[in-house]
Parts: C-alpha cells; sequence; structure tokens
C-alpha cells in the first residue's frame, strides 16, 4: 500500500487538522499507532512541521470526511508520491530550503558518521568545503547551526535517507539502524505510552467496579 513521502510530517498534520482516529492515521501513513500518539502527544524526539497531504495531492477533503464519520473508514490515497528522476549534477534545492542546508549536514555527522562526504553532498546538495567546515566548526554561521532531520527539513525524503543510510552502513561493515526517526528513543517511547494506556484502562475498571459494587448495597424499597 502506497504511503505519503514523508509520513510523520503527514502524520502531524491530520492530527492536528483533522478528527481522525489514531488508528486511522497511523494506517495511512504506514505507522504504528504509538508513534501516532508520540505525535499527539508531542514527546516525539523532534517537534515535527506538519505536511500538508490534501496540498501534496496525495489525501482529498472529501477522503478525510468520510473517515470522520466512520472510525472503521480506512482513508484511499489517491496518489502516490511522485518518483524524483534523478540527473546528473548537484541536486536543485529551493532558495527557500537552502539556509536549512546546514542543519540538515549537521543532522547526519552526528546520527550517522559512517555516511561519507560525497554521500551527504550528493544528498543534500552541497559541497564537501561546507560539509568539511561543519564537520571541524569552522562554518561562519556555526553558532546557529542546529542539527535536524533533512526529511523533516524537506531537503530529502525518507526513502533516500534510509537508502544511503544502509548503503554507507553496508560498506562500513556495520548494522544498519532499522529506523532513525525517532533517534533510539522509539522503543521506550513505546513502552511508556502502553504502561500509561494500560494504567488508564486498569483505573476505569476499578472506578466501574466500585460503582458496581457501591451499587449494590441500595434498597430501593427504603425511604
Amino acid at each position: 500500500m502506497a504511503q505519503p513521502l514523508m509520513p510523520h510530517a503527514t502524520a502531524s498534520w491530520l492530527v492536528d487538522n483533522t478528527a481522525l482516529s489514531f488508528e486511522q492515521i497511523a494506517a495511512f501513513c504506514g505507522l504504528h499507532i504509538l508513534e501516532v500518539q508520540a505525535i499527539a502527544d508531542d514527546t516525539a524526539a523532534t517537534k515535527l512541521t506538519g505536511r500538508d497531504p490534501v496540498r501534496a495531492g496525495e489525501l482529498t477533503m472529501s477522503e478525510i470526511e468520510k473517515g470522520q464519520k466512520n472510525p472503521d473508514y480506512r482513508l484511499v490515497m489517491q496518489k502516490g508520491p511522485d518518483q524524483v528522476r534523478r540527473t546528473k549534477g548537484p541536486r536543485y534545492t529551493p532558495v527557500s530550503k537552502r539556509q536549512d542546508k546546514p542543519d540538515g549536514i549537521a543532522w547526519i555527522i552526528r546520527n550517522h558518521p559512517e555516511i561519507s562526504d560525497g554521500q551527504i553532498g550528493k544528498l543534500i546538495g552541497t559541497t564537501r568545503t561546507t560539509i568539511a567546515a561543519i564537520r571541524d566548526r569552522t562554518h561562519w554561521n556555526i553558532a546557529n547551526i542546529q542539527p535536524k532531520d533533512p526529511v523533516t527539513l524537506g531537503l530529502c525524503s525518507q526513502r533516500e535517507l534510509d537508502g544511503l543510510v544502509a548503503k554507507a552502513a553496508k560498506a562500513a561493515g556495520i548494522e544498519a539502524p532499522v529506523d532513525s526517526r525517532l533517534e533510539g528513543d522509539r522503543e521506550a517511547l513505546i513502552e511508556q505510552l502502553r504502561a500509561e494506556r494500560e494504567a488508564a484502562h486498569h483505573l476505569a475498571d476499578d472506578d466501574h467496579a466500585g460503582v458496581q459494587h457501591a451499587g449494590g448495597f441500595i434498597d430501593p424499597f427504603k425511604h
């Protein structure tokens, strides 16, 4: 089943702008329901900027309305993400995104040291000189550079990043991470959310049992 180009950012937008259930959002975005819960609770590793799937042509408002009326309905994507056709030469990045490149480069250097400067350059569309300056902290704007996921910044797709991480890991003889999007906190986050949901469920059961127990002593014939 096709998934939106930026599933986590899309899930964030759907949580903030629709009345769809977490199950519906998780199914549409190809995520675990607890990841959607984490996005809704703002406990994910990084605050995501929402991506509108309607403007992206992946979803229609009528489809969203169907889902809001019926919690069991599963949203149908209008079209899959456009395949990026790469040509020789550096990647073109819109002017509005170019200022974000240093943040994306810093994130890759910090989280995936196995990726070479040449690979970073092709993925982000930058020069080895810029990458080296960020790596050795001699970049002119180093004080303001904050590592941010290049996928969230819109500098590349999750598929491209995951593919590059796997390729670099294989070349380096190390095991590629299963999912880098929550930066190692995913399992702990899921366990925490599961425990909180179970505790809330047990509390609700206890309250319900207490009401039934108290109700057993009421004699309707006494005044």
